[in-house]
This record gives structure tokens, C-alpha cells and sequence, in this order.
């Protein structure tokens, strides 16, 4: 699409045809965009070549140093696509994308963006100096010479005819003889870049790292407080060795590529000076698609595990229906949310807060993600027919007190958690609703039967995960009064309430979001809503009745957060429904 540029200049007469010539000749030689190469050539300074397009094309000219960008809109876009493509997104408005680019008439790049981000591009025209000043403002560039220093050694390592997947195959002849997977050997330039990705995760707190093959490209994502980010774009050549790399860490075959395969890394890495290495296990999931295999390595990070009840974003008075239910000595506790939402970490907190040397507690997990002393904890194998149902059965003769459970999957483990509870255990576990009035009907189609989901289910939590608010960034915003009052604000709320808005900064990889908190739905089962299950009432009966009886709704409980300064409205709103 280069000659289309150099075209609109010749017309606007910013360039003349030998210019222009010169140039795509000094393009294909340093193999460089078009704009940069007539800048470089001084033909025209970058200001006068945006300006002159914005005439001749009829796009918006931009100053970008005059230009505030928001953190959520940098993030649609990484570092090193910005860079590569030389375009900074600026405004977001639905699913339409506002890009700042040198050359808006590269259709290959706007297509490319398009692709990555899911939106409709529309270009505006911004120099090229303007849009580097803003990719280092925004983006900064640690990381990213990082990893281009990986990948430049691993170019340097086949300049000089030393294959990459032969350094591969020694590092798996030294883990073969003995040598330590844990401790990742920094010969190989390849094992260089895959320690980058996976430290960098770490760092930035992300819980999982996506590898994802395509037709022309190998993406890298991290998954950072529930939201996917692109992180780097990887050549073809990469791709391969990489995933090899990674199966070899986590003790895949390397040589099965058509079936999906499963693995567990257990690493130590050195974040800073001062704190030393630190142990870090992860779940590797390796899937075959039609480009390659994808790899998600799920990061489990003990430190990000928050095992104390008061920590965990409850309202008081969920919290103290919570904890009278945990108390009790048998009956059944169903935490409910979607995959990913905290719900581990509920359970986890809530055995946690239990365990004593006076009680015997077992679990049945697939997988165990976190060993905890003095909890009995059981991987679930369903290949060798050890399922929740089995597990459980087992649990029933190894003199238990609590058990967890992790997923009521089916009816026969349904079956045998309410045996457990209505013979004195308390059993938590999981299930998959939208809310918690919805579990009685869940539990009903699974053809259990009401008299015994009334008899045995003693409380349910319904749970999302939503972003905190950075911090060091936040600032108060003012919304539109009429805007809150529809999120279910009260109107004195809405002309009271302090919204906080992150604005970016280094903390927060400029997101403006650090960390997350949950909004909780504790729904105690009471003689009322016991009575309604036994009648096969509708859920949002059930519901009606529990929020009258004290139940703080999801939505209510994010309202409270927003209200707290916790978290934003958008975050709310991306997660609950109005009640």
C-alpha cells in the first residue's frame, strides 16, 4: 500500500515523482514504512506530511502531545504492535476504535488491528514522531527489550548454525539425566525467552499466559485481572521450538501433537535482587488446533492466594451469615460463579478458617491447586474412574468432619454430598449458576429431590471477580445523576456518591485497575425459602424472598464497593444485572 501514500503526496504536491522514487527505493533497502523512509530522507518533516494527508484524504489530523489517552484504550493494542504498525489507539466509543496512524491508507495494518481488537478502525492522521513520543509515554519499554534481546540471541544462534530445537533436545537430555526443572539453564536463547514470558507474567500478577498459534502469527496474552492483554506478537519460526520448550518443562511428549495433553510446572524465579527466588507452580494445558498447539499455563501463585475471610471483599452482614453457616456441624455450602471468578478461593478461605487439629478435613480437587498442611487433598483422576462420586464415597470411610468437593458435576456426586450432610458432615463445594436463588433449580434438573435439596442445603454464595481501582491513579470522577440512578443507585446515593476513576501509571501497567476484589450474593437458606424449594417456586421468588429477609444482592454489593471507591461503575456493569 506504500505507492497508494506515496501517490497522495505527488497529488498534494508535498513530494515530487524522483522524491518519491528515492524514497521507495530507500524503503525496500532498509525495509522500513514509506513515511519513515521520506523523513528520513528530509524530504518533508513528519508534521507537514501528516498535515498535507489530512487534506488530501479527508482524515482528522491529530496532535498527539495534546492528546490524553485513557489506560483501557492502550490496552486494546500492545507495545510491540504499536511500535511495528506505528499507530497509538486514542478513543474508544462502543465497537468503534479510534486510531492514530503515519499512513491511513495501509489497509493491511487497519485489517491487522481489526483482527486483534474486534472493532471497526477508524483512522486519523498523526505524525510519526508524535505517535513514538506517545507509544513511550504510554507503553513504555521495559519489557519489550527484553524480549527482543531474547529474540535477537536467538537469531545470533541460527546465524551461527546452532539449532534452536537441538538446544531444546539437550535440555531435555539433561532433565532426563537428573538435572533440576525447576532451576530454568540459561543457555539456550530460547529458554532465555520463554523464562522472559513467564517471569514478566509473574511480575505484572498475571494468572494465565496464553501461547496461540495462527495462520501468520504466534501471539503471546496475559490474562491480568480477569482481562486478556496481548503482550508481544512472536514470528512463525518461534513457534515450534517454544512449544516444545514448554511441554518439555511440564513433562508432556513432545512428540504427541493431535491430542490434548496436560502438564504442571513447578519453577523458581528470581523477581528482584532483594527478595531472592521465589516458587511458583502452574497448570499447563496444551490443546491442538488447526495452526499448532495452544498452550495456557495457568499461574498458581500462593502469594495471590488470600485465605482470610475479612479480605475477600463481604459486606459485614454477608460475612457474618457466612460465617455462622461455616460453623455449622453439618449441611451443604454451594459457592456458585462462573469459571474463574474466585470461587477456589472462597472454599479455600473458608476450610482455612476451619482447620484445627480437632478436625479431620478432606477435599477431592481437579487439580489440586494449592497444597494446604493439615487438609487431606485428593486429585481427582476420572481416567481411572476416581471421580468426585468416588472420592467422596472413599471420604465417607476415612472418618471425615468437612469435605470439599470440587464441582457438583452429576447426579451421582449430588447424591452422596447430601447423604454425607444429612448423616452429620459439612460438604462444600461448587456449582455452576447464574445467581444464588437459581441453585435450588439447578440441583432439581439434576433430579434431586426438593424435600432433600430443602433438608440438606444450608446456605449458597453466587460470586464475580471485578477490578479494584489503582490506587495511586484513582481519582474522583462525576457522573450523570440519571446514568447512576439506572445502575440501581437510590437518587440520594446518586447525588452523593464519589466515583473513583483510574487514570494509569506504572503500578498499574497504566490499566488503571490493580487487583481485584469480589461482590458477593449469600443467600441462608431460612424456614421461608426451605418451604418455596419444597413447592418448586420460580428463582426469582426465591430471590424476592431471600432480599427481604437481608440477602445483599451482586448487583447492591458492587454498588457498595462503587460507593467505597473500591471499584469503578463499568466494572459493575460488566458483571451483575440489575436486580
Amino acid at each position: 500500500m506504500g505507492s497508494t501514500l506515496g501517490e497522495v503526496l505527488v497529488k498534494e504536491k508535498i513530494l515530487t515523482q524522483d522524491q518519491l522514487k528515492t524514497a521507495l527505493e530507500f524503503q525496500k533497502k532498509h525495509d522500513i514504512p514509506l513515511g519513515s523512509a521520506i523523513v528520513a530522507l528530509n524530504f518533508v518533516s513528519g508534521e507537514e506530511m501528516a498535515q498535507g494527508l489530512s487534506r488530501q484524504l479527508g482524515y482528522p489530523y491529530i496532535d498527539l502531545d495534546q492528546f490524553e489517552v485513557y489506560p483501557d484504550v492502550i490496552n486494546l493494542i500492545t507495545a510491540d504492535s504499536a511500535r511495528k504498525s506505528l499507530v497509538m489507539p486514542i478513543h474508544r466509543i462502543r465497537s468503534f476504535l479510534t486510531l492514530a496512524m503515519v499512513d491511513p491508507t495501509d489497509l493491511d495494518i487497519i485489517e491487522d488491528i481489526r483482527f486483534r481488537t474486534g472493532l471497526s478502525i477508524q483512522p486519523v492522521i498523526a505524525s510519526e514522531a508524535g505517535i513514538l513520543n506517545a507509544i513511550n509515554k504510554y507503553y513504555g519499554a521495559g519489557h519489550a527489550v527484553k524480549v527482543k534481546k531474547s529474540i535477537e540471541e536467538i537469531e545470533l544462534a541460527e546465524d551461527t548454525k546452532v539449532s534452536v530445537i537441538e538446544q531444546i533436545e539437550e535440555v531435555k537430555d539433561e532433565v532426563e539425566e537428573g538435572g533440576e526443572e525447576d532451576e530454568i539453564p540459561d543457555e539456550a536463547p530460547i529458554i532465555t525467552l520463554v523464562n522472559n514470558i513467564f517471569v514478566e507474567a509473574i511480575k505484572k500478577g498475571a494468572s494465565d499466559v496464553h501461547f496461540e498459534p495462527y495462520e501468520k502469527s504466534f501471539r503471546v496474552r496475559y490474562r491480568i485481572d480477569g482481562i486478556l492483554y496481548e503482550t508481544m506478537n512472536l514470528p512463525m519460526k518461534f513457534k515450534n521450538p517454544l512449544t516444545s520448550r514448554v511441554k518439555i518443562m511440564s513433562n508432556m511428549d513432545i512428540a504427541e501433537k493431535r491430542l490434548p495433553q496436560d502438564g504442571r510446572i513447578k519453577m523458581r524465579a528470581k523477581l528482584d535482587a532483594a527478595k531472592g527466588k521465589k516458587e511458583v507452580d502452574m497448570r499447563i494445558s496444551c490443546l491442538p488446533t488447526i495452526f499448532g498447539e495452544k498452550i495456557v499455563a495457568r499461574i498458581l501463585d500462593r502469594d495471590n492466594l488470600n485465605i482470610d475471610l475479612n479480605k475477600l471483599g463481604f459486606e459485614p452482614e454477608s460475612l457474618e451469615t457466612f460465617q455462622r453457616a461455616i460453623a455449622r456441624p453439618w449441611g451443604i455450602i454451594l459457592v456458585s460463579g462462573p469459571t474463574g471468578s474466585g470461587k477456589t478461593n472462597t472454599l479455600y478461605s473458608a476450610i482455612s478458617t476451619l482447620n484445627g487439629m480437632e478436625k479431620n478435613i478432606m477435599t477431592a480437587e481437579d487439580p489440586v491447586e494449592f497444597y494446604m498442611p493439615g487438609i487431606n487433598q485428593v486429585n481427582i483422576r476420572d481416567e481411572i474412574n476416581l471421580t468426585f462420586a468416588a472420592a467422596l464415597r472413599a471420604f465417607l470411610r476415612q472418618d471425615p468432619d468437612i469435605m470439599l468437593i470440587g464441582e457438583m458435576r452429576d447426579q451421582e456426586t449430588v447424591d452422596t454430598a447430601i447423604k454425607a450432610a444429612l448423616t452429620g458432615h459439612l460438604v462444600f463445594s461448587t456449582i455452576h449458576t447464574n445467581d444464588s436463588a437459581a441453585t435450588a433449580h439447578r440441583l432439581i434438573n439434576m433430579n434431586i429431590e426438593p424435600f432433600l435439596i430443602a433438608d440438606s442445603l444450608a446456605l449458597v454464595v453466587a460470586q464475580r471477580l471485578v477490578r479494584r481501582v489503582c490506587k495511586k491513579c484513582g481519582a474522583p470522577v462525576k457522573l450523570p445523576v440519571p446514568s447512576l440512578i439506572e445502575m440501581g443507585f437510590s437518587p440520594e446515593e446518586a447525588e452523593s456518591a464519589t466515583i473513583m476513576q483510574g487514570r494509569g501509571c506504572e503500578i498499574c501497567h497504566n490499566s488503571g485497575y490493580k487487583g481485584r476484589t469480589a461482590l458477593f450474593e449469600v443467600m441462608e437458606l431460612n424456614p421461608a425459602i426451605r418451604e418455596m424449594i419444597l413447592l418448586r417456586a420460580q428463582s426469582k421468588e426465591i430471590k424476592k424472598k431471600a432480599i427481604e429477609a437481608g440477602m445483599i444482592t451482586m448487583r447492591r454489593s458492587g454498588l457498595i464497593k462503587v460507593m467505597a471507591g473500591i471499584t469503578s461503575p463499568e466494572e459493575v456493569l460488566r458483571e451483575t444485572v440489575r436486580d
